[in-house]
């Protein structure tokens, strides 16, 4: 049975501090991959793995001062998520030395601001 993951149920922290006016967060993790073909053939004999690479955006309701601080300061920190279904099933996943990379910001009529933060990550960790 599939696994279904709601907004409203689920959480993100900053340092361990709940990340408010969040409207959605994305995360990516890529491997970098290498083949290893055989002389002679057009096969590939055997795969070779180098740096995976963790990046995720945060998406927020006008913005936010401490993630401003973060990308002015060039300061580390740690996100961690909280993915619900129900009360019962939970997914935590972290993220470890994280580094805010670029914000951008975009204001619509009749809407409010949206700032989106995107960042690296040394590592991803789900429980």
């Amino acid at each position: 049975m599939p696994l279904v993951f709601t907004a409203f149920e689920s959480e993100v922290k900053v340092n361990d501090e709940t990340l408010e006016g969040l409207q959605a967060i994305e995360y990516r993790v890529v491997k970098n991959r290498r083949d290893v073909g055989a002389i002679g053939t057009d096969e590939r004999i055997a795969v070779y793995f180098g740096m995976k690479l963790v990046t995720g955006r945060l998406r927020l309701a006008s913005g936010n001062t401490k993630l401003d601080d973060f990308l002015r300061d060039n300061t580390k920190f740690s996100v961690s998520v909280t993915h619900r279904e129900g009360e019962e099933t939970e997914r935590l996943v972290s993220f470890d030395d994280c580094y805010i990379d670029d914000k951008a910001f975009a204001l619509e009529f009749e809407r409010h601001g949206e700032t989106v933060y995107s960042f690296t990550a040394t590592r991803m960790r789900e429980e």
